[in-house]
């Protein structure tokens, strides 16, 4: 750990970035402090993309700056102290996994033990075996160890459970708190929201090139004024979708689901309308609701 605890570990400062004449990225103020995980969530096309590429000196800003622990992200020093995992990783096929550990655990100053950066991303089974053998979620798990073996301050992950199974998800997210916990910061992107709700300290909503909230999950949730109320109901659905308080009505099987914005009148006609209606439930709307609402009712892509 370096001493110096004031600097973020990224930031973004002001930062605009065009693509011809489109701006991929206006005026972004972001930062990411030591030993937390903030998550970047926003619709396909919002920009995250460009954030990362902004951060990791891949792309150079327009207007603002970028930094990584008060650096130029190009510098040999700061790249020294990230973790990275993409989306799309390139990686030799023929090499073995233990040969592709060792190869990217050189470029770091005081790499991990080779054993253990094999056990936090659960590859003890596998380190004999060419990369290209591996299926699409052993080769997930791959690229996480590449991302961790450097004892990293700061990782960036992208989407880093497409492909994985349940038990390999749960792995992964306990070695990214055990890193969290030693002051390692994570910028996250992902569509699997229940990630973002199990990860993240805080929420930067992204769309169409600019922030439009932040916050940590609750908050972001608060956004979203809509509740969703759930009972056991014979009215049909054809009847219920002509109430104007209903911005969405579903039915399972003996169940009507509704979101709406106007929760107390639209309770108050469910009621009158069935007065029968039983194990009524009524929660706020879930985070892929307000992630919806703040990005202009753009759905942001969810996927389980």
């Amino acid at each position: 750990m370096h001493a110096n605890h004031v600097t973020p570990a990224a930031a973004l400062r002001g930062a605009t970035l065009n693509y011809g004449t489109a701006a991929a990225l206006h005026d972004v103020d972001l930062s990411i402090e030591r030993g937390e995980v903030v998550a970047l969530l926003g619709p396909n096309g919002a920009g995250k993309t460009s954030a990362i590429s902004l951060l990791l000196g891949l792309n150079a800003p327009d207007s603002g700056s970028a930094a990584l622990f008060g650096l130029k992200p190009q510098q040999l020093a700061a790249r020294q102290r990230i973790g990275v995992m993409l989306q799309a990783a390139q990686l030799p096929e023929q090499l073995r996994v233990s040969e592709l550990l060792q190869l990217t655990a050189h470029y770091y100053p005081n790499p991990r033990p080779y054993a253990e950066t094999a056990r936090l991303a659960g590859l003890e089974g596998l380190l004999s075996r060419p990369y290209g053998k591996l299926s699409g979620g052993q080769q997930r798990r791959v690229q996480f160890a590449l991302a961790i073996c450097g004892r990293p301050e700061l990782i960036f992950l992208d989407e880093p459970t497409t492909g994985l199974d349940i038990e390999s998800r749960e792995q992964l997210w306990t070695t990214i708190r055990a890193e969290v916990a030693n002051g390692c910061a994570v910028l996250l992107t992902t569509h699997y929201l229940e990630e973002a709700e199990a990860l993240a300290d805080r929420v930067v909503v992204l769309a169409n090139g600019r922030i439009q909230a932040q916050g940590t999950v609750e908050q972001i949730r608060a956004r979203g004024g809509q509740r969703q109320l759930r009972a056991i109901s014979a009215l049909p659905l054809s009847l219920v979708r002509t109430w104007p308080e209903a911005t969405l009505a579903e039915r399972e099987h003996h169940w009507l689901r509704f979101s709406t914005n106007d929760a107390e009148n639209l309770l108050r006609r469910w009621l009158a309308a069935d007065p029968q209606l039983r194990e009524l439930e009524v929660r706020r709307a879930g985070l892929a609701e307000a992630l919806a609402e703040i990005t202009n009712g753009t759905h942001p892509g969810v996927s389980a």
